[in-house]
């Protein structure tokens, strides 16, 4: 074998081996932007569950402030509407500082 041919056989080694690595490392960059990819998957479905979670939130929030607004404003109307004919409110008894006990259960709940 000349020293060329033994210099040439050497290089192809060389080569082959380094044909190994490039696949290698291919394919280990490969699997790596695999996991890349569904770790961004997993995180965009995370992200996604957790936007339907809020939403279903806030549509319940906004459905409890709908109901809590009318009770408020049903609530003013029987004040309102209490107000006009309220003993303790319309009485000269007001000035006084101890009211009439029969002024007072007439404003109370039955």
């Amino acid at each position: 074998m000349s020293l060329y041919q033994h210099s040439r056989g050497h290089e192809r080694a060389g080569s082959h081996e380094e044909d190994d690595r490039k696949v290698r490392r291919r394919e280990k960059n490969r699997v790596a932007a695999q996991r890349s990819r569904k770790k961004q998957t997993q995180k965009a479905d995370k992200l996604h569950e957790e936007y339907e979670s809020l939403e279903q939130e806030n549509t319940s929030l906004k459905r409890e402030i709908g109901k809590l607004t009318d009770e408020m404003k049903h609530l003013s109307e029987v004040l309102k509407d209490h107000e006009k004919i309220c003993p303790l409110l319309h009485c000269s008894v007001n000035f006084v500082t101890v009211p009439r006990p029969d002024a007072l259960t007439s404003c109370l709940p039955r």
